[in-house]
């Protein structure tokens, strides 16, 4: 099985339950669109692709959620 064929979610949630019940709850088209829009302004004002956009998005994400944890 290759790397993109594994549901994520799915694998996580075996230790985090809230991922098995958020998408219940959640807005997610609300976030999607505005991490979407993120996205597109990191592409646009750095130049980057749309993956290295997502790596950087994803680390930003990482350090905030650090910052407030602690």
């Amino acid at each position: 099985m290759e790397n993109k064929d594994v549901n994520w979610t799915k694998v996580w949630a075996k230790k985090y339950n809230i991922l098995d019940t958020y998408q219940n709850e959640v807005d997610t088209d609300k976030y999607s669109n505005e991490i979407n829009r993120l996205l597109e302004s990191i592409e646009k004002e750095y130049r980057y692709n749309k993956e290295d956009s997502m790596l950087v998005l994803k680390d930003i994400l990482y350090h905030t959620y650090l910052n407030n944890v602690g």
